[in-house]
């Protein structure tokens, strides 16, 4: 992930919180569990110095070390959305071409190690891309495995929000501006619309029998929402969970 990440950064983590209908979204730098078999492959023909590469790659920051089961990247592409890059390329999601000079590790080109696509993510699952782009084992490298190199939103840890650690490099990880500019998939309902259209008729419901119960009874009625494990749903995240 470098140049959005350091060697020895550490980055606060929001974990995601469905039970208000919370998704990862396009260009949001999220941390994941292993989906299988990420941390045990590299890139073709590695010429016989693969151990020592892997040391090497690990130390500063381009690899999992063999300790690590989480990984950090970020999210190029959503559920129903179709991606592609090819050589000499910019990476294009849903037909909009990204602008990705703002992350992108400098020479980098956004595929041409790799090109890929086009393809459509299944829902419920994401295209992830490293910023260092050239040295990321990213979903690219990945198409053989089960879900096709993408990553179910189950083994989403969270979002990493902040980079908290050292305090001189503190800033805030926020989604580049190039992916407003993506317009969703033929047909999707935004996660907001489906949660709001769910939420009405409960209101109604639950006025209807509180309007019932109070010809009976009086009674002091206290709604809240809160955070059942006190945490604020944030966790720490050492960026040692490579991109």
């Amino acid at each position: 992930m470098q140049d959005t990440l350091q060697r020895g950064d550490r980055v606060l983590v929001d974990k995601l919180t469905p039970w208000f209908g919370s998704e990862p979204e396009r260009g949001e730098v999220v941390v994941f569990h292993d989906p299988g078999g990420w941390l045990d492959d590299g890139p073709a023909d590695e010429g016989g110095i693969g151990s020592a590469l892997r040391t090497g790659l690990s130390w500063i920051g381009l690899m999992p070390s063999d300790e690590d089961q989480d990984l950090i990247k970020r999210v190029i592409a959503v559920g129903g959305d179709t991606v592609e890059c090819q050589q000499g390329g910019q990476v294009v999601v849903n037909g909009q071409a990204l602008d990705e000079s703002a992350y992108l590790f400098p020479g980098n080109t956004p595929c041409d190690d790799q090109p890929f696509g086009p393809l459509t993510v299944p829902e419920g699952r994401l295209w992830v891309m490293g910023d260092h782009r050239q040295n990321s084992l990213d979903s690219r490298y990945h198409q053989n495995l089960e879900g096709g190199g993408t990553v179910s939103e189950d083994d989403v840890v969270g979002r990493a929000v902040v980079v908290a650690w050292p305090v001189t490099r503190w800033s805030v990880l926020s989604v580049p501006d190039t992916f407003g500019s993506v317009s969703d998939a033929a047909g999707a309902v935004a996660p907001g619309a489906v949660g709001l259209a769910g939420a009405v008729p409960l209101v109604l419901w639950r006025r209807r029998r509180m309007l019932g119960a109070a010809e009976g009874a009086a009674v002091d009625v206290a709604d809240g929402v809160g955070d059942a494990d006190g945490d604020g749903g944030r966790g720490g995240e050492d960026s040692g969970t490579r991109g």
